[in-house]
């Protein structure tokens, strides 16, 4: 029996397919949040000791060759299949950028400018926040641009541990090729994931249009 047209296949199944769009979109979503959070706290507390950016940064570096199969499924017996076991896998592969970022980012800015927000009384806590990390902020939005399109290349294995989105129509029509609708379920799936991933990279241009002055775009 040959496969419904691709067409087809959505206008069918489109009522089950969209809440995967939904679920894809609020994945990624909470990914960034809770990696940025950290990322960006982290980069902060260590960009101006060596000693310790270095191996954070190699850290999050060795974090991020760790095979996406391998750190789910050692995830997989403490916190279990689904949500959390997923979001903590990403979250864990989205640090890299974020911190190497958040690190150069603030390295970058003028100590001069630092050094007269201090003579005008601002404190550490004070100069970082007012100061610079705004200042920092265009290399950091880029950082998280990548971890971004990070988040949403690796989402789709997620699947294997029954996460949500649309991995889990890549995943069901590999697994069963040669039926009837697995391709179609793997190429809506596949295409679903990479046009909200160029959909969230152009809310990113938008976002550094909003929030980044003419001055000091990179």
């Amino acid at each position: 029996m040959p496969s419904p047209s691709l067409s087809d296949y959505l206008r069918v199944q489109w009522p089950y397919i969209r809440p995967l769009f939904w679920e894809q979109i609020q994945l990624v979503l909470l990914t960034m949040v809770i990696a940025a959070l950290i990322g960006v706290t982290v980069g902060a507390l260590v960009w101006d000791r060596p000693r310790l950016s270095g191996p954070v940064t190699a850290l999050a570096g060795a974090l991020l060759t760790i095979p996406s199969l391998a750190l789910l499924t050692l995830l997989q017996p403490e916190t279990g299949l689904g949500w959390t076991t997923t979001v903590i896998a990403l979250i864990i592969y989205a640090q890299l950028p974020i911190i190497r970022n958040t690190v150069a980012g603030l390295r970058n800015v003028d100590p001069a400018v630092t050094q007269a927000a201090a003579g005008i009384g601002m404190g550490p806590v004070r100069r970082m926040v007012r100061v610079q990390l705004p200042l920092a902020w265009p290399v950091i939005l880029a950082g998280l641009r990548v971890a971004t399109m990070l988040v949403f290349g690796i989402s789709a294995i997620a699947a294997y541990v029954s996460g949500p989105g649309l991995g889990n129509l890549v995943f069901t029509g590999l697994s069963r090729l040669g039926s009837v609708n697995a391709t179609n379920q793997a190429v809506v799936g596949a295409f679903g994931i990479a046009i909200l991933a160029l959909a969230f990279d152009g809310l990113y241009l938008v976002l550094r249009r909003v929030t980044v002055s003419r001055g000091i775009r990179v």
